[in-house]
């Protein structure tokens, strides 16, 4: 039944992964997803931000979630290692809902994704500050993650550069970014540390 319920959500995302700046999956001459990223394997970190969102009549503003990832190699051939963090503030039902959006059982953006994973190490409630002061992104969860892109220089008045590369988060538009000094990750027995990689962020705006 849970995949029945009709939901929407709007906000905000950014993610950080350990490949050279601009990352080839989405971005290369070989078709999306099957280049071999640059460091080999992909270590990727995508940080949510939810301003308003409902599934069902459950509400999720103000609510945050993390995704983790590793990719053997080329993210195409699958076998994906994945790991979920929700917000400690959702309550039971905010959870269920988080859960099934964000693995994509509930359709929507994420599912395009979850036919890759092939080991999932389930989802851990935990505090994820998330935090945007003018172009840049931050996110911590205290002794697990602490993470933030800002743009990759730019002679464009806007100080961004805008990508149409239909990643699936945001298809139409995704700014190029840069990890900053000291974007680590450690859990589950991995240890990265992302500063100076490829990173995006965007808005959000997703639905089923």
């Amino acid at each position: 039944m849970a995949t029945q319920a009709k939901w929407q959500l709007s906000g905000d995302y950014f993610e950080n992964c350990n490949c050279n700046v601009v990352c080839p999956c989405l971005v290369s001459t070989a078709a999306p997803l099957t280049s071999k990223p640059t460091q080999g394997a992909c270590d990727v970190a995508l940080i949510f931000h939810i301003d308003k969102g409902n599934y069902g009549s459950v509400r999720l503003d103000g609510l945050n979630v993390a995704m983790i990832a590793h990719t053997p190699g080329p993210m195409a051939n699958g076998n994906w290692t994945a790991a979920a963090y929700i917000d400690e503030r959702a309550d039971d039902n905010q959870t269920e809902a988080l859960g099934a959006i964000f693995t994509g059982a509930a359709g929507g953006p994420m599912a395009a994704f979850a036919p890759l994973i092939g080991n999932n190490l389930g989802a851990k409630k935990a505090p994820i500050k998330y935090q945007i002061d003018g172009k840049k992104r931050s996110a911590e969860i205290p002794n697990i993650l602490k993470m933030a892109v800002e743009p990759l220089p730019t002679m464009h008045e806007s100080g961004e550069i805008w990508a149409s590369i239909g990643h699936p988060v945001n298809p139409d538009k995704l700014v190029l970014a840069v990890g900053t000094q000291g974007s680590t990750f450690n859990d589950h027995g991995m240890r990265w540390d992302n500063s100076g990689r490829n990173g995006h962020y965007s808005p959000i705006s997703w639905s089923n």
